[in-house]
């Protein structure tokens, strides 16, 4: 079992070199990382945010962050996939009672899986048709349709958000196999395309009372903080990830070899070295940023009570600087490089174009220029993007 911030650290760098192996394979292919998803349970990491008090690593949240980084620099899909399996395991340390914090902490220190249930479908009409909580003996009943239902098909527990009779919110706890849940494959985007974000449909699923979390609590929050770090991370990989095979690439790339035209290495042109060098730099500033933000958030988990607020607040702008960074490097790199190559980078044979279309796909999640109002916001007006419990 994993218990320092190092060992995580060790094992998400092996794990990443043998997922990036037939990363682009499996992408061209919608291979599922059925196998690989195995050995990221047996490894311990899916229990590394659980509180050393109950017998996990409680590491740092920068070093979550660089998890799921070099997990994602290897594979993106991989990297989103335990996005949301972090996401409520930190739910439940901020929302769940004591027994359900036991229960939980002990299933994802034994490898279990969370998944995703959280977003509901449309109507005809275009509302959301959100899937409701019926009380009866001992728990309740659960309708709904989820979509963008990331680690779902590969879960042990799907979190279900369900509203009550009050349309308060909630956290179903549902095993993958209940009766009346079904998971549909049917996720079709041009990138992330092995994360399964498919549908999950429930039918008078019965959930027993103790596996209901209230959702929801009044006041500041570092929760949605803590979320947007994992999605920059994911990003953030993504541009290491695409900047590696680039610089691989290029290294072996030469140009000319025509009469009147010699030879030569494409590295050693000094503008393909300074083009390279600004997408370098990119992705230095949106890690430098994702590892600083962490940090943010864990100092004002620590603050004392007088100073938790101001300090969220500060976690919330490093966040959303985070998130608005990795964005802009995922982007750019993804893109810009194949200007530093021959034609011969866009062979559908190397899929190198995965990095882009990953890139692409998950950005749109949650705007950049959202980000960058919420910092610009704060820096000229004071207001902070504040963050509430769901």
């Amino acid at each position: 079992m994993i218990k320092t911030d190092e060992e995580a650290m060790e094992v998400a760098r092996e794990l990443a070199r043998e997922f990036a192996r037939d990363a682009a394979r499996r992408d061209a292919e919608r291979i599922l990382p059925v196998a690989e998803l195995a050995a990221l349970s047996g490894s311990g990491l899916l229990g590394i945010t659980v509180p050393a008090a109950h017998g996990g690593a409680g590491v740092r949240t920068a070093t979550l962050g660089a998890v799921i980084r070099h997990l994602s620099a290897a594979d993106g899909s991989i990297g989103q996939i335990p996005q949301n399996h972090f996401w409520y395991v930190d739910a439940i340390r901020e929302n769940g009672t004591p027994d359900q914090q036991e229960f939980f902490y002990r299933e994802v220190l034994a490898g279990r899986r969370l998944g995703n249930a959280a977003v509901d479908a449309r109507g005809p009409d275009g509302a959301r048709e959100h899937a409701r909580l019926r009380p009866v003996d001992g728990g309740f009943r659960i309708d709904g349709r989820k979509i963008y239902s990331t680690g779902a098909l590969f879960a042990d527990w799907i979190p279900v958000i369900a509203l009550d009779a009050g349309d308060l919110h909630h956290t179903a706890f549902v095993p993958r196999d209940a009766p009346g849940l079904r998971v549909v494959d049917d996720w079709d985007g041009m990138g992330q395309r092995t994360t399964a974000s498919g549908t999950v449909v429930l039918e008078d699923v019965f959930v027993p009372a103790e596996r209901v979390m209230p959702g929801r609590r009044e006041g500041v929050s570092t929760f949605r903080s803590f979320g947007l770090l994992i999605h920059a991370a994911i990003d953030t990989g993504i541009a290491e990830g695409a900047l590696a095979e680039a610089s691989a690439f290029l290294r072996g790339y030469v140009k000319g070899g025509w009469p009147g035209n010699e030879p030569a290495r494409v590295v050693d042109d000094p503008v393909v070295v300074q083009r390279f060098g600004e997408l370098a730099v990119l992705t230095r500033a949106a890690r430098a940023l994702l590892e600083s933000a962490g940090d943010a958030v864990d100092r004002a988990r620590a603050a004392a009570p007088d100073d938790f607020e101001e300090l969220a607040d500060e976690a919330a702008v490093a966040m959303a600087a985070a998130r608005a960074q990795a964005d802009r490097a995922a982007n750019r790199v993804t893109s810009e490089w194949y200007e530093l190559a021959g034609a011969s980078a866009a062979l559908r044979s190397l899929n190198f174009d995965r990095h882009w279309r990953n890139a692409r796909t998950h950005t749109v999640h949650d705007p950049r220029r959202a980000k960058v109002h919420d910092v610009g916001n704060f820096h000229l007006n004071g207001i902070a993007p504040r963050s509430f419990s769901r």
